[in-house]
């Protein structure tokens, strides 16, 4: 029986690339400073130019083997180098990487298989504050790992070192300090963490994946930051992208190590077998060397000036923001943001956050061009909206703000969005792990997600509902739809 054949015959490239364009148009925006999420804008003239060239450059170079492309070698000790000069110790390692992700599940893997070799741990377990990145959780569930979890401060959304040391046991492997953290964009007690660690023996990463290009930064454009880095006693590893505050393109991270004694237990290599011998410092094996080639170009054009200035611009704009946020009724900035991160919540009537307030907030502001990411309540903590600041948003400021001040007018008007009891409670009795297709299917077009029906144009009562329900339904839920999302 014929099929429909997989591809077409062919189409000119003027056509394809015009359809990618068309594509883009339903994006938010990544540049314009008008996109509070996901997007880290310089701002600079030609970069994004380079950055492509420079990519287009080694886009076909494979990384896999640096003694077939010895420029790989080249670039990434210069990337990895600079990394080290900027946050290291002498004698420190690392790795580049495709992005945070695989920098915090090489540190837990590196973590858990020193664990093992030297101080013969079978049953490893990852202590971390409440705020850690979900990818810790994600490197826990892959590599078999046991995460514990520590309450954080929930005034000012930092990990409790006190709290945090109790949770360390002989089993423990590594443990986590955050800056800063994503949810809140505060920064974690490091020094206490490490310290506490190393009294048991155990590793610390320091996950700097936002903070650690731009916190050094900061404090030479004169604001005070505190130590956070490999120069901290206890700290171990730390990881940091580049495609943050470094403004390369994604996916560009580097992990680093204090030594290189610690490092290799972050390679995989395997000669049994009959083809090539393999060694394979990240997750990754083949891998273009367009990515590494972009950061090292970015880089290199930016230097140590350009970063300063950089930096001050984003402490310039959060300055702004927070007095802004500040002076609005009923909003409140959470903890005490110190890199570019802002979150704050709005209180209703009786002084509590209000959920739905919120929103409608974050869906008046869409409607007006911006985009703020919606931070939905866990354990003591808030709901929030979510700001990240670049050097593009300098100029946008104050007009985020102006129209902040009447969405939130808006929002206030509008009839609150609530959650029927009997459904929350009958959600509550869900065994996720047994719901069926037909009762998945059911649950996602109640909340407004049914399978090609896509995103509802106001989000707030979607969220409403996700946020009534248990964790691990709404992990479900989330997976499925997604799911639906990438249906073929």
């Amino acid at each position: 029986m014929p099929t429909d054949p997989a591809l077409p015959d062919g189409r000119p490239a003027t056509e394809v690339l015009a359809e990618l364009r068309a594509l883009r148009a339903a994006d938010a925006p990544t540049r314009g400073g008008r996109t509070f999420a996901y997007v880290y804008d310089a701002g600079l003239e030609g970069l994004d130019e380079l950055a492509a060239e420079a990519y287009t450059a080694f886009a076909t170079v494979n990384g896999l083997d640096p003694t077939v492309f010895p420029s790989v070698a080249r670039l990434e000790n210069d990337v990895v180098g600079a990394v080290a000069a900027l946050l290291g110790a002498p004698g420190a390692q690392g790795t580049f990487t495709s992005g945070g992700t695989e920098s915090i599940l090489l540190a837990v893997k590196t973590a858990r298989d020193h664990a093992r070799t030297v101080r013969g741990i079978t049953e490893p377990q990852l202590v971390l504050p409440s705020t850690a990145h979900a990818a810790f959780h994600k490197a826990a569930a892959y590599l078999g790992v046991q995460a514990v979890v520590v309450p954080v401060d929930p005034v000012t959304f930092r990990a409790d070192a006190a709290a945090m040391a109790a949770a360390l046991t002989d089993r423990t492997a590594l443990v986590v300090a955050s800056t800063p953290s994503y949810a809140h964009g505060v920064i974690d007690p490091v020094a206490e963490i490490a310290a506490a660690a190393a009294a048991r023996g155990a590793l610390c990463h320091v996950d700097a994946c936002i903070g650690g290009w731009i916190l050094p930064y900061l404090r030479r454009a004169g604001r005070e930051v505190e130590p956070f880095d490999l120069s901290v006693p206890g700290v171990t590893s730390l990881s940091v992208d580049l495609h943050k505050y470094a403004y390369a393109d994604k996916g560009a991270s580097v992990v680093l190590y204090r030594d290189a004694e610690l490092r290799r237990h972050q390679y995989f290599a395997h000669a049994g077998w009959p083809g090539y011998p393999v060694v394979n410092p990240t997750v990754q094996g083949t891998k273009s060397g367009g990515l590494l080639a972009q950061a090292w170009a970015v880089l290199q054009h930016v230097g140590e000036e350009g970063y300063t200035a950089l930096a001050g611009r984003v402490a310039e704009a959060s300055d702004r923001l927070l007095a802004g946020l500040r002076s609005l009724d009923g909003v409140r900035v959470l903890g005490d943001p110190a890199a570019g991160l802002v979150a704050f919540t709005v209180a209703g009537e009786d002084g509590a956050p209000d959920l739905s307030m919120l929103l409608h907030l974050a869906d008046e502001m869409r409607e007006s061009g911006w985009y703020l990411q919606p931070q939905l309540s866990f354990d003591a903590l808030p709901p929030n909206l979510h700001l990240t600041l670049t050097p593009a948003t300098v100029g946008q400021v104050d007009a985020l703000l102006g129209d902040l001040g009447t969405a939130l007018a808006k929002a206030r008007a509008l009839e609150p969005v609530t959650v029927d009891p009997a459904l929350a409670a009958f959600a509550a009795e869900l065994d996720p792990d047994t719901l069926g297709p037909d009762e998945v299917a059911g649950v996602l077009a109640f909340a407004g997600l049914g399978e090609g029906t896509g995103l509802p144009g106001r989000m707030a009562p979607v969220l409403v509902l996700l946020d009534a329900l248990p964790g691990a339904l709404k992990e479900r839920l989330l997976s499925e739809f997604v799911g639906s999302v990438f249906r073929i």
